[in-house]
Order: C-alpha cells, then structure tokens, then sequence
C-alpha cells in the first residue's frame, strides 16, 4: 500500500491549561506535567518532518501559550517552511503575545467557543469569565490582522445555538467556523449523555452544510467524517433538480471552498496527532500508540512509513461492518475513534451514521 503524504500535524506541545472543560479529551490541569518533550526534542522532530514533508504545523495543547518557550517553538517551525498555525483558549491573547505570534510567522490561529453566550460557554469551560476572557483576545487578534478560527464542541447542551455561533464566529471576523462534533474521551466521558444520537447528529450536520452554502466564511466540522457524504448526496440532489428543469447552470451548488472540502477522516492518512511525551497516534482522540518518537530518535518519518497500525487504519477496503463496503468510504472512512470506543474495534464501522450503503438491506 502507498504511504500517502504527511499534510497536517497536530503537535501537542504541553498538556498544561488553566481551563476545565467539560469535553477536554486529555483531561488537561493547571500544573506542570513530567516527561513533557523539551525545546530541544521540538526541534529535532521537525528537523526529522523537514526532510519528508512540508506540512501544515498546529501548535496545540493543553494552552501552548503556557510554555514560556512557545514562540521559540513557532519561530523554528516557520524557519522549516512549515505553514504554523496554534490553537489556543484566547485568554492570552494580548498586544504582546499577538505581536510575537506575528513576528515568528504564525499564519492563523483557533479559539474555541462553546456557546454563543457566557451562560453556555462558561459552562463548558468551567471557568467563569471565560467566554469574556476568549472574546476579549480575540478582539486583540483582529485589530492586529491575525487570522482567526472558531472551534465549537457541539452536544445536546449547546446543539440550539450552532447557527447562532456560526453567526458569532462572521461577526467577530472570524476566517472559519469548525464546528466539533463530540467524541467522548478524557473528561468528555462524563458528556456521553450528551453525546448526539445518530439520527440528531446527521440532522445537525445537514444544518452545517445549509449554513455553509450562504455563510461568507469557511464552515469546516471536524470529527464528522460522513459531512463529507452528506454534501455529496446534496450536490448531486441539486444537479438532478437542476437537470430536471433543464437549467444549464445548476444553482445552489455546494461550495467546496465554504465546507473547507477534502475527505473525511484524515488520521494516519495525511494527518497525525504527536503527544506532549512524543506519542505518535492518528488524532488526539484515539489514544493507541502508532509509535514513540523518543525510541526511534525522533524520527517521525519512519513511524509514518512503517508502523503496522497506520498500515490498517489507511486500508479501508478492510474496515468491519458497513465501513468496509460503503461506497463513500474514500471520503468519509468514518471515525475510528468512535468507532473503537463504542465496540473496542478501531476498524469497525462509525456508530454514529445511520447511512445503509447501496447493495445492503
């Protein structure tokens, strides 16, 4: 089987954060955890990167703006040629850590909001003020001209305000909306309640696609394979439609540019998620090991092109249950964190779709 191309890393560099978010797949703490990698061990991993790819780096945490080393770690990052990008709770934002985000190249950042109001948001972060504090840096990023994405977890809690967050997120000059769709890991555990059925969770994904057909901003969801489905079914309902009327220039057709449009699930295949103690795994929710960096001198290539478990994840032809045979599958592939966590099957069809592939019953 090829090796595909590495295009997107999500570097945790620290698990360190002053919020308690209810959905926190890590469980992260404000403290200081041991065997964190060091400056030093940054650098060497993308050294090793530089040689194989030329990725988009997301600086993630925990809150990365903890580390008193961050912008040493984002300035090394560009020298590299890679397009750096940090997700950050906002609360740190200010006139200085702005400009030096700037200065050492970073090209966009994400802050999350989980409600559209402080009541919601503040719930889901566990710290009162927060969604004053996110706003606030936010406000900062903007008057400085640093790009800026909206990330929401979206459950049952806050499913009523999507379209309102999506409005937030243009308001407050957003570049995107990336609505998350939850998967209950870490403290997220505790939200399984919460957790969208399968029928709400398809429902909610056809109101981000319909949002997106008119949103003046990028809505890309993460964590939601089958949306990747979803717009296909709709772009071809529409060009039907528009045959149908014998229109020559079908309206209505889905932007791919708005719904940020490539495939799927991209673990393992394209993407890889490298944990504060230099876990190599294929996103930050599914916690089994393709490899530790530390064992083979940090180098990430090797793991990306040998490790037997990124071999099965990128064979989908071999996934179980209706995974396996859907004719979506190349660009959806479903998500085997879901999938593992629900039925201890990594491979196993996504519990969470209620699509019948053509040619079963």
């Amino acid at each position: 089987m090829n090796v595909p191309p590495l295009k997107l890393i999500a570097f945790e560099v620290t698990r360190t954060c002053k919020l308690k978010c209810k959905h926190c797949r890590g469980d992260s703490r404000d403290e200081s955890y041991t065997g964190e990698l060091s400056l030093d061990e940054i650098k060497s991993v993308f050294d090793n990167v530089a040689t194989f790819a030329k990725p988009i780096m997301i600086i993630t945490g925990g809150e990365p703006l903890t580390r008193s080393d961050v912008f040493e770690i984002t300035q090394y990052s560009t020298d590299l040629g890679f397009r750096t990008v940090l997700a950050t709770c906002g609360h740190f934002l200010n006139d200085e850590t702005v400009g030096k985000l700037i200065e050492t190249g970073v090209q966009r950042i994400s802050v999350s909001l989980d409600g559209a109001s402080a009541e919601t948001h503040d719930n889901f972060r566990g710290v009162p003020g927060a969604f004053d504090a996110a706003i606030k840096g936010l406000a900062v990023a903007r008057k400085h001209g640093l790009d800026f994405q909206i990330n929401s977890t979206i459950t049952s809690i806050n499913i009523s305000e999507l379209e309102a967050l999506n409005q937030l997120a243009v308001s407050l000059g957003a570049v995107g909306f990336h609505p998350f769709l939850l998967v209950p890991m870490g403290r997220g555990t505790a939200l399984s309640d919460s957790a969208l059925s399968p029928e709400e969770y398809e429902a909610a994904l056809v109101r981000i696609a319909k949002s997106a057909e008119n949103s003046p901003i990028e809505i890309k969801p993460t964590c939601s394979p089958h949306y990747y489905r979803i717009i296909r079914q709709m772009n071809a309902a529409k060009k039907k439609e528009a045959a149908a009327q014998l229109s020559d220039e079908p309206s209505g057709h889905v932007s791919s540019h708005r719904h940020g449009l490539t495939k799927g699930c991209l673990g393992g295949q394209g993407f890889v998620f490298l944990s504060h103690t230099g876990k190599v795994q294929i996103c930050g929710f599914l916690e089994i090991e393709a490899g530790d960096l530390r064992s083979v001198d940090y180098n990430l290539e090797s793991i990306w092109n040998q490790s037997e478990f990124l071999a099965e994840i990128r064979d989908l032809d071999n996934y179980h249950g209706k995974c396996g045979i859907c004719e979506y599958r190349r660009v959806c592939g479903g998500c085997r964190a879901r999938a593992y966590y629900e039925n201890d099957d990594y491979l196993g069809e996504e519990p969470n779709c209620v699509y019948i592939p053509e040619g079963t019953t």
